[in-house]
Formats: C-alpha cells, structure tokens, sequence
C-alpha cells in the first residue's frame, strides 16, 4: 500500500469532528502553500509578463470595471 493509500484509508477512518479538524488543517496548509508559492514567484520574476499584459491592457483602456 502507498503512502497516498495509506492516508485515503486514514481519512476515511476519520469520526465525523476528526474529519472537520482535519478539513480545517488540510484547507490551511493549501492556504500556506499557496501564499508561500505565490511569493516565491513574485520574487523570481515569474509573474512579471502577467503583470506587464494586465498594465497594457488597462493603459489601453481594454478593461472593465469589476
């Protein structure tokens, strides 16, 4: 049995609080993960063309407004 397995098996195990707890840990750690990745691209310059095409766009008045 994989890893991977090993933890569908335990989750479904889970008591119905134990799975809100765990609900609750796993949506935070994607949150961290997420803000974590999307700081690190920031700071490469991965996310430069994106910013660049949305100026353009805006400065070409090819927007609207939300």
């Amino acid at each position: 049995m994989t890893k991977l397995e090993q933890i569908e098996k335990s989750v479904s195990e889970l008591s119905p609080d134990e799975f809100e707890r765990f609900s609750a840990w796993f949506e935070a750690l994607q949150a961290e993960r997420w803000d974590r990745d999307l700081t690190e691209d920031a700071a490469n310059g991965a996310l430069d063309e994106f910013a660049e095409l949305a100026l353009s766009e805006f400065r070409s008045n090819r927007t609207r407004p939300l």
